[in-house]
């Protein structure tokens, strides 16, 4: 009689977890419809008229980059006499995030680091996150770039914050660590400018997770209203002056402009006569590859890494060649 009772309690529990599971996906099928319908819901707070959105838009205005020849390459457009005249923007385009990319030995930090080191100078607080190289070693090239630029090193000092993502991994590996960490500096900072060197550091061995990397920080940089430069790294595989990189084209095509930066060794007299230099010696081209925000040149350019270790952008490469 008790082997029959605990029979029937035996097959009773098996009755009640199989109801129990029944729920159980009863509720989760529910909760799942219930999501679904969430998300097909109209996202009415992301409609505005052109003219509702253009008064929250910014200034637009330039952000001097610290580069001899390279504030005049990008313009505006004003109206004199009921015609369009372009005028220099005398910088970067406030608030863009700028893509500077290029093979090593191109002068991409230096360009960023004299780009901090001149907003510093003028008392805007930039916030620099170094992915390649520790925090000292950056602080030592900034010291350089300035003594360069004729600029007091000490006077900038405090002007500069930097993120060594090179020497804490989780700031590589967590993007909302970095988030959070990027966001207290600017809130207790008050950074104007953003540079990060180099972006493709964040991706590394997973360059599947390029374009969504690049997509969340270039809307960070938007929300915190910071002019950025993301420095990219290309691969040997690639065109030295189309804008693809690591990652693709995925930081070309997010970003608001892309700055190419490249380099040619003069190995014939082809090439001697066209760059009007020696056989042997190294070449350095710059290029506006694009901007959405403003005009800009649109020609090659010759560029220098002076012996003191600055970037300077000559002229156009076609008047070079018809001179």
């Amino acid at each position: 009689m008790a082997r029959r009772s605990a029979k029937m309690k035996t097959e009773e529990d098996i009755i009640a977890a199989e109801a129990t599971e029944e729920t159980g996906i009863e509720v989760a099928e529910e909760t799942e419809v219930e999501r679904e319908r969430e998300e097909q819901k109209p996202v009415v707070e992301s409609l505005a008229t052109l003219r509702e959105a253009g008064k929250r838009a910014p200034r637009l205005f330039g952000i001097a980059s610290g580069v001899e020849g390279l504030d005049d390459l990008f313009f505006t457009t004003e109206i004199r006499d009921g015609k369009p005249v372009k005028k220099p923007l005398g910088g970067f385009p406030s608030y863009a995030v700028v893509n500077i990319t290029g093979v090593p030995d191109t002068g991409k930090s230096l360009m960023v680091e004299q780009f901090a080191i001149k907003q510093a100078s003028m008392g805007y607080p930039v916030l620099f996150v170094t992915i390649e190289s520790p925090a000292p070693f950056v602080a030592a090239g900034l010291r350089q770039r300035a003594m360069a630029m004729g600029i007091d090193y000490e006077a900038v000092q405090d002007k500069i914050v930097l993120v060594d993502a090179a020497s804490y991994a989780i700031l590589r590996h967590s993007l909302p660590t970095l988030l959070n960490t990027l966001a207290h500096a600017i809130k207790t900072y008050d950074t104007k400018s953003l540079v990060v060197d180099s972006i493709t550091g964040l991706y590394e061995a997973r360059e599947m997770m390029a374009r969504d990397i690049v997509r969340t920080l270039f809307n960070f940089a938007k929300k915190w209203r910071q002019t950025a430069l993301f420095v990219s790294q290309k691969r040997s595989s690639h065109e030295q002056l189309s804008p693809e990189a690591a990652g693709g084209y995925a930081v070309s095509h997010i970003v608001d402009c892309s700055i190419v930066l490249s380099k040619v060794l003069i190995t014939n007299r082809f090439e001697a006569k066209l760059y009007k230099a020696p056989v042997g010696e190294v070449v350095r081209l710059f290029r506006i590859d694009g901007c959405r925000l403003c005009g800009h040149d649109t020609k090659t350019h010759l560029m220098e890494i002076t012996e003191t270790g600055l970037v300077r952008i000559g002229p156009p490469l076609s008047v070079e060649v018809e001179e």
